[in-house]
């Protein structure tokens, strides 16, 4: 070993937090599993920023991330949410740049834990990812309630996100109630709908956030269009769109306590 590895081997010069507790907290994300747009028919998965910013976030307090996907596997960020993708549609987005370029980043999305294998009591709060594919999968996942059921009703942070709202639009309680029933919450409005269709010239999602949670109880309420915007009810966290994935993390880090 050289003298420079060596050095590098005992040095810890990482940026210093302050920590309540010796033990590292842990937060699971979870992000889709790649499908196609029964509405477009084009591939989609998850919104890379709403995966990358809470990383990130999260990292810089050294609270320990395991990214999971309701199936396991490879997952993949929708095309436009890629910075390197020719379209230049999230080129700006620096934070995402930075981990598509670091090869240990993006080897933890070649083969994701399957969110049903993993020990859910061993993580402090649970953060689900939007992006297109929630909006064709997410409403129906059976494991993926479950495991927001089980975080919530052991008292511990739930925050959803931009569409991967969809899985708060049938999931009920332990005592069959729906879980935003009488909450408040945020996420993909219908304004930002709108703009998604006239964009596209075609309708883009098969249903509506904004419509089902008010139809299901809740306060729905948001920020503006594509304004970064979240909310917290008790341990209910809502971020509204893909720019809101920090506010997000940090209503977890203020939550969790570190």
């Amino acid at each position: 070993m050289s003298e420079v590895e060596q050095a590098q081997a005992v040095a810890d010069h990482h940026m210093r937090v302050d920590l309540v507790s010796s033990r590292p907290k842990r937060v699971l994300i979870v992000v889709a599993n790649p499908t196609t747009s029964t509405t477009l028919g084009w591939p989609v998965g998850f919104w890379a920023a709403e995966l990358t910013h809470p990383y990130y976030e999260l990292t810089e307090r050294g609270i320990e991330i395991t990214i999971a996907s309701p199936g396991g596997g490879k997952v993949e960020m929708d095309s436009l949410s890629d910075p390197r993708d020719p379209s230049q549609w999230s080129v700006e987005d620096l934070i995402s740049m930075g981990f598509v370029n670091t090869p240990a980043l993006m080897e933890l999305l070649e083969n994701t834990p399957r969110l049903a294998d993993l020990v859910l009591d061993e993580f402090d709060a649970i953060m689900v990812a939007g992006g297109q594919a929630p909006m064709f999968t997410y409403r129906e996942d059976d494991d993926l309630k479950a495991a927001i059921r089980h975080f919530y009703e052991s008292e511990k942070p739930v925050a959803i996100y931009c569409h991967g709202t969809a899985v708060l639009a049938d999931l009920t309680l332990s005592d069959g109630s729906y879980l935003v029933g009488g909450k408040t919450v945020t996420g993909f409005s219908n304004v930002e709908e709108d703009f998604s269709d006239a964009f596209v010239g075609e309708k883009v999602m098969p249903w509506r956030i904004e419509d089902v949670l008010k139809e299901r109880g809740a306060n729905y309420v948001q920020g503006g269009m594509f304004k970064a915007f979240a909310v917290r009810d008790g341990r209910l966290i809502t971020g509204q769109q893909q720019y809101s994935g920090r506010k997000v993390a940090q209503m977890v880090i203020e939550a969790i306590g570190v």
